[in-house]
């Protein structure tokens, strides 16, 4: 068990996710997100390194073939992966980091890093999903209906998570997050790392 804690936060496209993480970001600076790699084109607005990795398809199968990643899928038709390396690199500037990441990435990561703690982040109702989906205009009716129909997909595996958080207030849920987070930096073993001089200073071991 490392001092800080990696936190993955999965929920159906609408749910609010990069919203809440993005004022959770604001409100907290021990906390950071790993960026992703992604073979997606790149939306106006957005920027390499710091929304995503933008990289190639060949690029990006030459890294899975190099084992670079902790966990990858294809999504929508596009390559996504989470690189171990990027990973360990906060962790070791003594911050706690949150990966935004489907379910199967969540799955992998888990395997792979036991002490990993799951989030899921829920929509008060299908029909508010839906809503949300509406509300961005940013894809039509045929896209609306793929990205429901993958919602309940990614829905079902809500129990995979140690956490569930219902986004119908904002802030309650933003409160939420924060809540969970800073209960796991209270955990017995994290807290011997970070305070083992304090505690062995006070605690007296007894025959």
């Amino acid at each position: 068990m490392k001092s800080r804690c990696l936190f993955t936060i999965s929920a159906p496209s609408g749910a609010g996710k990069t919203s809440l993480v993005k004022a959770l970001l604001q409100k907290r600076q021990d906390i950071a997100v790993c960026v992703s790699h992604a073979t997606r084109s790149r939306r106006p607005g957005e920027e390499d390194g710091k929304d995503y990795h933008f990289v190639s398809v060949d690029a990006f199968e030459k890294m899975i073939i190099e084992d670079v990643f902790l966990e990858h899928a294809r999504v929508f038709d596009n390559y996504y992966g989470t690189s171990l390396q990027g990973v360990d690199d906060l962790l070791n500037q003594d911050k706690d980091v949150i990966l935004e990441i489907d379910w199967q990435g969540a799955l992998q990561i888990k395997q792979k890093i036991p002490d990993t703690v799951a989030i899921f982040i829920l929509p008060p109702s299908r029909e508010a999903l839906r809503q949300r989906l509406t509300d961005r205009a940013t894809d039509d009716a045929g896209i609306i209906e793929r990205r429901m129909a993958d919602a309940d997909r990614e829905m079902s595996h809500y129990s995979d998570a140690e956490y569930l958080v219902i986004n119908d207030d904002f802030n309650q849920a933003l409160n939420d997050l924060e809540c969970i987070i800073h209960c796991e930096s209270l955990k017995v073993g994290r807290q011997n790392i970070k305070n083992l001089d304090l505690i062995d200073s006070i605690v007296q071991e007894t025959v």
